[in-house]
């Protein structure tokens, strides 16, 4: 039930991001500035994400291991780091890294929310997922 509940309050929440189409801050809001320990992120986060941008088509071809390596970086950019910023991940391969960028954090009501791109590099080549929009933690308070 506990999992269920987050689940739709996640979705809610990312709803309430991308429903009025903003596409700057209209209130600034400052990233959280303590990553969390050890570099890992939960998996109840992970889960609330909903695969994030590396669950579409950018993330086919990647491992399992991979894809949640993406998505904790799609976590720690959104959440910690400033605007611009790049967060990199590597692969199990080599050849598959990707790079997180999250845009200013602006404010949908009383949502905090982030716009983000992520691009997937397999043999060389990148592919950068269409920006998308996500709430942040302060948001979800």
């Amino acid at each position: 039930m506990k999992i269920r509940v987050a689940l739709v309050s996640a979705l809610m929440a990312v709803s309430g991001c991308t429903t009025l189409g903003r596409t700057g801050p209209t209130s600034p809001v400052t990233p959280v500035a303590t990553p969390p320990a050890a570099g890992k992120v939960g998996a109840g986060i992970v889960a609330a994400m909903n695969g994030g941008l590396i669950g579409g088509s950018i993330g086919s071809g990647l491992s399992d291991a991979e894809k949640r390596k993406g998505l904790e970086a799609e976590y720690k950019a959104l959440e910690y780091n400033a605007s611009g910023q790049k967060v990199t991940w590597n692969g199990d391969s080599s050849t598959h890294y990707g790079e997180v960028v999250a845009a200013q954090p602006y404010r949908v009501g009383s949502q905090d929310c982030r716009q983000y791109t992520h691009t997937v590099y397999t043999s060389g080549s990148g592919v950068t997922a269409p920006p998308a929009a996500m709430p942040t933690a302060a948001g979800r308070r």
